[in-house]
């Protein structure tokens, strides 16, 4: 794998931005290529199959770039496709997932606590948080809950008014979330409410963002491989998407926090 080899990241559509600005924070000069499968969006509601196969095809796609890492930002895919892509991949790329960070994470520093999860139905019904982490830490109580109403809530742009505070206390008032300590963003989209979630809980719950948590473990894993560029330059960004509408592009820039300008480029020609 070359030094200088561009790191690809995708999501089923734009929430993974979170995560690529996060690594951008983190790597200046990495260069960076994104990909959304907007076409496709939402993962959380597609069986294992069927995200499967569309990994695959970004996976090809940016091997296609000469990618040295491929970061799957999408929690649902992380929890479907993370088995599969390391095998397709194999010596060709290093495949990073946000959900192993986070497990490494919390099994690192929340010892005897409970824990929150909040996700997709696919990422809570495949139960890989509360699996994950109570079989490395069995002190570590594990609490979660499907919020399939904020993915779009957020996509919506009803980020800070008061049908988002009601949906957010809808769902964090649950019993399943009774006394937790801490709070894992199991969703990508998530880190754009994150003062929101905070606020409901006087900021008394630790709220875990995974675009961070995965951000700085890439920096760290890339130190440790040998992998980080040689560039001394701030680094290129590249942004695509199977589906491209003017409303993505707004939308684009509010999780990634800048302006981006999006690339058309179908899975499926």
């Amino acid at each position: 794998m070359q030094k200088n080899a561009p790191i690809g990241i995708f999501d089923s559509g734009i929430g993974g931005l979170t995560v690529a600005h996060a690594i951008k924070e983190e790597l200046p000069n990495e260069h960076l290529i994104y990909f959304g499968d907007t076409a496709h969006l939402p993962y959380g509601d597609k069986s294992t199959a069927t995200i499967q196969a569309y990994a695959i095809k970004i996976a090809d796609f940016f091997l296609q770039q000469n990618c040295k890492i491929i970061v799957i930002a999408c929690n649902s895919a992380s929890a479907a496709a993370n088995d599969l892509l390391k095998e397709y991949v194999a010596s060709r790329a290093t495949i990073v997932n946000v959900i192993e960070p986070m497990v490494d994470f919390v099994v690192k520093n929340e010892s005897d606590k409970t824990v929150g999860v909040i996700g997709t139905k696919q990422t809570v019904n495949s139960n890989i948080y509360s699996r994950s982490i109570k079989n490395t830490n069995s002190s570590i109580n594990v609490k979660s809950l499907a919020t399939p109403l904020l993915v779009p809530m957020i996509e919506e742009g009803f980020l800070h008014n008061k049908i988002a505070h009601n949906i957010i206390e809808k769902y964090l008032r649950d019993a399943s979330l009774k006394n937790i300590d801490s709070l894992v963003l199991g969703c990508t989209h998530y880190p754009l409410i994150k003062n929101e979630l905070s606020q409901f809980y006087d900021n008394q719950v630790n709220i875990l963002d995974s675009s961070i948590i995965t951000a700085e473990f890439l920096k760290e894993f890339l130190a440790s491989s040998d992998l980080s560029t040689t560039s001394t330059q701030k680094g290129n960004n590249q942004f695509f998407v199977s589906d491209l509408t003017e409303s993505f592009e707004h939308s684009a820039k509010l999780f990634f926090g800048e302006p981006v300008v999006l690339q058309k480029h179908q899975l499926w020609e």
